[in-house]
């Protein structure tokens, strides 16, 4: 009966460690600050002359802190005040942890629709799938990828290639595309990006958000891969493009040097984000 009494006690203990996720070998991994790397663009944000990366910009660095959206009424907003107009191709990456995943839009990140103008982009997890589609007068031209796992994390990344009329999404290293012509008003965008709600719908992410980058072109496949090999903490890699970087390292600020920083609403910054991550 003793011995019996310890087994008990040392499971429940065990159960306890678990729980506070002691077992994660990311838990007590070196992690980087916020700010620790940033594109410094000397000339101003939208310049391009002399533009490099700063600080601690090693792969493979994980954040201390992720955003985590409550599924209800968080969401992170941001307004393009840069010298950058995305009018053409485009991609969308982060790192997204979906902990509930149904048939509603679950939305990751949205390039609005402003005023009922087209196109709306929005990469999400709804219907059972990781997708990225393109809302248009005619309705919704999409591309999905496998059906998400809940509480796990996965680099996913929406492009659209205007020359080839490509719509791509990608759910870590592996990216499938489907064609699709625009139409004569379906080459620009609304300025600037919603991360955690779809607006149109009124509906929120119940997920766990790091490292959104968005790009001013159709990054190529190896690109993405070199992205996906880099980790939850990646740098950008193409910096000539770059529009905005959003690590949501305990805050909202962009670190593309571009200046379009994220307002966030009922957004919490956790540090308790490892469960469900594995380092590619």
């Amino acid at each position: 009966m003793t011995y019996g009494w310890a087994i008990l006690i040392i499971a429940i203990v065990l159960v306890a460690f678990f729980s506070l996720n002691l077992f994660n070998p990311y838990t007590f991994a070196p992690k980087a600050s916020p700010g620790s790397c940033q594109i410094l663009r000397p000339n101003g944000p939208g310049s391009n002359i002399f533009v490099s990366e700063v600080g601690l910009c090693t792969t493979n660095e994980i954040p201390q802190y992720v955003a985590q959206f409550n599924g209800a009424s968080s969401t992170i907003s941001v307004t393009e005040i840069s010298a950058y107009a995305i009018t053409g191709s485009i991609t969308e990456a982060a790192w997204v942890k979906f902990n509930s995943v149904d048939t509603s839009i679950n939305s990751g990140i949205v390039t609005p629709d402003i005023s009922n103008t087209y196109p709306l982009l929005f990469l999400q997890a709804g219907s059972g799938v990781i997708s990225y589609s393109i809302l248009t007068a005619a309705g919704i031209n999409g591309i999905g990828d496998a059906t998400p796992t809940p509480k796990q994390w996965y680099f996913v990344v929406g492009r659209y290639n205007l020359a080839t009329g490509n719509l791509s999404v990608c759910a870590n290293n592996t990216c499938h595309s489907t064609p699709y012509t625009p139409g004569a008003t379906q080459t620009s965008y609304g300025a600037g990006w919603t991360f955690g709600s779809f607006p149109i719908q009124n509906t929120y992410s119940d997920a766990q958000m790091a490292d959104v980058q968005i790009y001013n072109t159709s990054l190529s496949t190896s690109a993405i891969n070199t992205l996906y090999a880099e980790g939850i903490g990646g740098a950008p890699v193409d910096i000539q493009n770059l529009v905005g970087w959003w690590p949501l390292n305990g805050n909202s600020n962009d670190y593309s040097g571009n200046g379009n920083n994220g307002v966030p609403v009922n957004v919490v910054f956790t540090s308790n984000w490892e469960n469900g991550y594995t380092a590619p």
